[in-house]
């Protein structure tokens, strides 16, 4: 047979290449609970869709003869893959081999896979674990020199910020380049327990007086909580299903249309438990996540980012089937006022739905930004402005229900008010300058000091006010579009959304 010698080598490297960094280090990883990077890849991918590139790729040893003896693989593995049954660039970190680090990459196999993923128009999913970095001390002496440095490929990183879906999973501890491989994502994940992210490690960090272990100076927790990434699970399956479900929201490309889920969900469905859902008591909390589980297609909310800037809720979700943003005040977090941590989760998200041509629905329900000292020192107006800014710089199709308070600033922030206002009150609408609570007292003062009974001079104002204030006062100057019976709140957005797929085809 022709070739046998040269097929019989080809067969020997692939062999050696699916060895990893070998038995001993590969059951180090087993058992520390983790996937080895090739099952990662098989439990990512849809079953037998993975098509390795570069497998070949890595550092041979050689007999006095030139011929082959041992190979230990490039420990950065991609390929493409099917995953929800359409194509992806995927891609995975081998720890087993250097740990991951730079000093066992070949750095044209990672940026190839960068490139491929915007070039083509395809989701890029990063599975890793490892630092990535400039590898070890050692290296250095190795070469004999150090170097200034610099980040192969990254302009591709930055394009496919800008082009295609991106996920990163953190499945171990990663540090330097490694967690900016994480961060540089639309959705990142890591897992309870098993993941840790640091600019540098706890070795690096002892050196300024920081004797902390891994999950003390970069545990998942915190990430969660700061805003680094997105989501935490409890294992790498949860990570690898929240990565298909988020990819499943988004097109394969910008400019791409979404794709269309089910639509057995009635779009004239009205849910009764909706006339309750928001209490009377205006000082009274109520759950916004019930209002979208109800208005939304069922069971097609996806929230992201729920362990920071809790006062706002961000979710893809579907309408009649269309994929779209969803950006909701959380009332029974300081009342749902704007932190400088919900500005900035905002501005994020809405950067999101416009890169990937997704309509917003915002659910209104904001007192204003947040107010003290507190607030003011974490420049809350300065990331409160940029999140308003990002919403008027929006340029996809945009509905608004104002369910309760809309004050000041940031209750302006609900839409752009240059454009037509897809927007629809709920009877608890309430709106403002400044809530009227805060000011009866002053406004009324002189009025108040000269009753016989200020008491009950009081009560009469708030009922006189409590009149002016009613949303129908506002829709009857058409200050606002109309005010709903909040059961149908849901075949309004359906309308929504499909007379949205019209505006985006249009508009290219």
């Amino acid at each position: 047979m022709a070739w046998e010698k040269e097929l019989a080598e080809k067969r020997k490297r692939e062999a050696l290449a699916e060895k990893m960094g070998g038995e001993e280090k590969l059951a180090r990883q087993h058992a520390r609970g983790k996937l080895d990077v090739r099952a990662r890849l098989a439990k990512m991918a849809d079953p037998g869709s993975f098509r390795e590139i570069g497998r070949l790729a890595g550092k041979g040893s050689y007999d006095e003869n030139g011929d082959l003896v041992d190979a230990s693989p490039a420990n950065f593995l991609f390929g493409r893959a099917d995953v929800g049954r359409r194509p992806v660039v995927l891609t995975g970190d081998d720890f087993t081999v250097r740990g991951g680090a730079a000093d066992a990459a070949i750095w044209r196999k990672a940026e190839q896979a960068e490139q491929m993923a915007h070039e083509y128009g395809l989701p890029l999913i990063r599975l890793i674990d490892g630092t990535g970095g400039g590898g070890s001390v050692k290296m250095l002496e190795d070469m004999g020199l150090t170097y200034v440095p610099y980040l192969p490929g990254w302009q591709h990183v930055v394009k496919n910020l800008e082009s295609v879906p991106v996920v990163a999973l953190a499945l171990g501890s990663v540090a330097g380049l490694g967690a900016a491989r994480v961060v540089a994502s639309h959705y990142s994940v890591m897992v309870k327990g098993m993941s840790h992210m640091f600019t540098a490690g706890p070795a690096v960090v002892a050196a300024i007086g920081e004797n902390l272990d891994k999950e003390a100076l970069g545990g998942a927790e915190i990430h969660a909580r700061n805003g680094a990434v997105d989501e935490l699970v409890e294992s790498e399956e949860a990570a690898f299903e929240a990565a298909k479900r988020f990819l499943s929201y988004l097109p394969s490309a910008a400019g791409q249309p979404a794709p269309r889920g089910d639509t057995s969900d009635g779009v004239e469905r009205r849910d009764e438990k909706l006339l309750d859902a928001v209490p009377e008591d205006r000082r009274k909390a109520y759950s916004m996540r019930r209002i979208l589980d109800s208005v939304m297609d069922r069971g097609s909310v996806f929230e992201i980012g729920k362990r920071w800037g809790q006062s706002a809720i961000t979710a893809l979700a579907r309408l009649d089937g269309w994929p779209v943003a969803v950006i909701a005040s959380d009332p029974s977090f300081m009342g749902g006022s704007w932190t400088a941590d919900a500005a900035r989760k905002i501005e994020r998200f809405v950067k999101l739905a416009n890169t990937f041509r997704l309509p917003v629905v915002h659910f209104v329900d904001n007192p204003g930004f947040m107010i003290g000292l507190e607030a003011e020192k974490a420049a809350t107006i300065r990331y409160g402005v940029e999140a308003l800014n990002g919403i008027y710089s929006s340029t996809v199709p945009w509905a608004s229900v104002i369910v309760r308070k809309a004050y000041g600033v940031a209750g302006a922030a609900m839409s752009d008010h240059t454009k037509f206002q897809y927007r629809f009150a709920w009877p608890s609408g309430d709106w403002g300058s400044l809530p009227l609570e805060g000011g009866i007292e002053v406004a009324y003062k002189a009025e108040l000091e000269k009753a016989e009974d200020p008491q009950a001079a009081l009560a009469e104002i708030k009922a006189r006010l409590d009149k002016v204030r009613s949303p129908f006062r506002t829709a009857e100057a058409f200050m606002v579009e109309d005010v709903i019976d909040p059961r149908e709140t849901r075949p309004l957005l359906c309308e929504f959304a499909n007379l949205a797929q019209g505006k985006l085809a249009v508009e290219g």
